[in-house]
């Protein structure tokens, strides 16, 4: 926090109820962290743990991963990995999938003729 310059005076903090599973434990206690970046405006809410001490750690570095890769320009492991999710799970364009299909079914002739002829069964 110290080297990109971020004072702990420029985070605005509520407590909230968690809303994900656990029971009354999680009825009863504010254990859900909500942090916001007053200069910059990002805002993180964390429920990862069911204890409000860890998830506001967590919220705070995840806020200052956030405030780093706006700061420095570039994109977070987490962005570069979010986008090759993305790019996976995109659809083929017809020709790109006719071409894998065609290559597919060479390859499956391949291995035909690689099999021994049924005379010797």
């Amino acid at each position: 926090m110290d080297s990109l310059g971020v004072k702990e005076s420029d985070f605005k903090e509520k407590f909230i109820r968690a809303s994900k599973k656990g029971g009354q434990k999680v009825n009863k206690t504010s254990s859900c962290v909500y942090l916001k970046h007053k200069p910059t405006g990002i805002e993180v809410k964390c429920q990862e743990e069911r204890s409000q001490a860890l998830n506001r750690f967590l919220a705070r570095r995840i806020i200052v991963n956030k405030i780093e890769s706006l700061v420095l320009g570039k994109k977070s492991a987490e962005e570069k990995r979010i986008e090759k999710i993305r790019r996976q799970k995109r659809k083929r364009s017809k020709r790109a999938k006719e071409k894998m299909l065609r290559d597919k079914k060479m390859r499956s002739e391949k291995k035909k003729l690689r099999r021994l002829p049924d005379v010797y069964n």
